[in-house]
């Protein structure tokens, strides 16, 4: 089979083939699950030497979801890079970006099944975690997030919790257009900004908040 990239293996880095395998592992996957079956399957599409393939993901079934995950973690930057969302409010961000990554998975439904149910392994949990992290991170900044106190690990955390719930809820929705997955994406959205105003309002009213002085009015009660 002819190579499907103009780049030989030799000129590209493991990481360079890895993004470029990912894809068609995925599509592999769906029938053969994440396995060697998938990786030699990617590889022959790909053009690539099965042994050099195999170099590529040591790690097996996680190196390849890894791989999958950073894949459409570039297309969603190639996409909303450089302020694309500008014009959006916030929550409208959040939702494009969250069904941009849906749509790039809707036709490797079985793979993203079997995915997620290795990354719930127990072994797999610590990677799976930093993996939906590091997704989250990036959904953020492209939403124009500049946060670098605790609001930055709040709502990483937060998004990465509506994304992990709005997948889970996606791969078994048989609904016309996935519209229950629409339907609770945006609830969820609705929720998080609910929660994001009202920290708000009682981050405002901690500002004039002296605990030093509340502390001195303990031991030394107004008469």
């Amino acid at each position: 089979m002819g190579r499907a990239s103009d780049m030989a293996d030799e000129d590209r880095t493991l990481d360079q083939l890895r993004i470029a395998l990912a894809p068609r592992i995925a599509r592999a996957a769906v029938f053969d699950g994440w396995g060697d079956a998938a990786l030699h399957a990617a590889a022959a599409a790909e053009g690539v030497d099965p042994a050099v393939a195999r170099l590529a993901f040591p790690g097996g079934a996680m190196d390849m979801i890894a791989a999958w995950v950073a894949a459409i973690d570039a297309s969603m930057v190639r996409a909303y890079g450089d302020g694309a969302l500008g014009n959006m409010k916030i929550r409208e961000r959040i939702r494009t970006l969250v069904q941009f990554r849906l749509d790039a998975v809707a036709k490797e439904q079985e793979a993203l099944r079997r995915a997620l149910a290795i990354e719930a392994m127990p072994q797999n949990l610590p990677r799976s975690l930093r993996i939906g992290w590091h997704s989250a991170d990036l959904m953020w900044r492209l939403a124009g997030d500049t946060a670098t106190d605790y609001n930055h690990y709040t709502k990483r955390a937060t998004l990465g919790a509506l994304y992990a719930a709005t997948l889970a809820v996606f791969i078994d929705d048989e609904s016309e257009g996935k519209a229950e997955t629409r339907a609770f994406l945006d609830r969820r959205i609705e929720g998080v900004m609910a929660f994001e105003k009202a920290k708000a309002r009682f981050l405002a009213r901690r500002e004039g908040f002296d605990v030093a002085r509340f502390l001195g009015r303990l031991r030394y009660p107004a008469h």
